[in-house]
């Protein structure tokens, strides 16, 4: 684990910009959690005779741009599957809403395998949506990091 060795303020300092990019969609993410992100190009009759190609929200594509431009991206996401036995999307939503600030990357773990996932298989952007993986990943990174650096140090 990338984590393993930090202190909460050093994990904290680490991806606290990166989080405060991906909370700029926090509102937006609330709307439209649970709500379809996908139409199909060419449905007025081009559907017939054609491919149907999707065709994602903006604001969709923008937050997995902004997503996969932070330090949260990792291709080995699927250890943070393993070692934590998470298989389903309610087993990510459980594991974060228990997450710690010393489990960031198993987070960005999570997010990871939703926005690497989604360049061969884009239904894992919508699905993300649909099931409200990215808004509890959001909120959540944004709390830990608001509560750390809100946090009373004491000097030892």
């Amino acid at each position: 684990m990338i984590t393993d060795g930090m202190t909460p303020d050093q994990v904290m300092n680490k991806y606290k910009d990166d989080v405060n990019k991906l909370a700029g969609y926090l509102n937006w993410l609330e709307q439209k959690s649970g709500t379809p992100m996908t139409g199909i190009y060419g449905d007025d009759g081009l559907s017939e005779h054609s491919v149907a190609v999707p065709v994602y929200d903006s604001n969709l594509m923008n937050f997995i741009k902004a997503a996969d431009s932070t330090s949260f991206m990792d291709r080995n996401y699927r250890y943070a599957y393993t070692r934590n036995h998470i298989r389903t999307a309610k087993d990510e939503i459980d594991f974060i809403d228990k997450a710690t600030i010393l489990q960031m990357d198993i987070l960005g773990g999570i997010l990871s395998n939703y926005v690497l996932g989604g360049r061969t298989k884009a239904r894992l952007w919508s699905e993300g949506m649909n099931n409200g993986v990215f808004l509890h990943l959001v909120r959540k990174m944004k709390e830990l990091i608001d509560f750390w650096a809100n946090a009373e140090r004491k000097e030892y």
